[in-house]
C-alpha cells in the first residue's frame, strides 16, 4: 500500500516486556517495530494507516516544533491484557483524550521522513494560527468578570 498526500500506511509491532521490581512482577508494552507499508511486513505487525487532517494543522505544527517530535499509537487492549495497535496519531492532543479515557497509548520519536511528510502536508494546506484560547467572559487586567463581583464576600 502506497502513502499519499494525507494517509501513510504503516506497520506496527508491539512487545510485551516483563520486569520485576522487588517481589512484584510489572508487565509494560512497548513498540517494537514501526515500518512504512511499501516494504515487508514484519511477523505480528499490523497495518495501520497515518492520516492527516486539516483541522488538525495546528496540533501537527506543535508537535513539529517541539524539540522531541512524537507520533502516538492508540492501542486496542483485550481481555487478557494484551495491546493491539489501532491507530497512529501525530497530534498530541489525540493521545492525551485516549489516555484520559483509559485507552492505551504508546508514544515513539517521529521519524525525519513522517516530519518532512507532515512538513509538506502543513505548507500545502496553509498554516493555522495558533492560539490559546482565552476565558472571554474574564478580563483580568480590568478586574471585570463574575470573581470581580465577589467583593468582600470571601474571607
Amino acid at each position: 500500500m502506497q502513502r499519499t498526500d494525507n494517509v501513510w500506511p504503516m506497520y506496527v509491532s508491539l512487545k510485551k516486556v516483563e520486569t520485576q521490581m522487588g517481589r512484584w512482577n510489572s508487565v509494560r508494552w512497548e513498540v517494537d517495530q514501526f515500518v512504512p507499508g511499501n516494504q515487508a511486513a514484519p511477523e505480528g505487525a499490523h497495518l495501520i494507516l497515518l492520516e492527516l487532517y486539516r483541522d488538525q494543522r495546528g496540533s501537527y505544527r506543535l508537535n513539529l516544533d517541539m524539540d522531541n517530535t512524537m507520533l502516538y499509537i492508540v492501542c486496542d487492549e483485550l481481555e487478557d491484557g494484551t495491546w493491539i495497535p489501532a491507530a497512529i496519531s501525530a497530534d498530541q492532543n489525540v493521545g492525551a483524550g485516549c489516555l484520559e479515557a483509559d485507552t492505551p497509548v504508546l508514544n515513539i520519536p517521529m521519524p525525519t521522513a513522517v516530519a518532512c511528510w507532515i512538513e509538506a502536508f502543513i505548507t500545502k494546506h496553509g498554516e493555522v494560527e495558533i492560539s490559546a484560547h482565552r476565558r472571554k467572559h474574564v478580563n483580568r487586567r480590568k478586574n471585570q468578570g463574575p470573581s470581580a463581583n465577589l467583593g468582600g464576600r470571601m474571607q
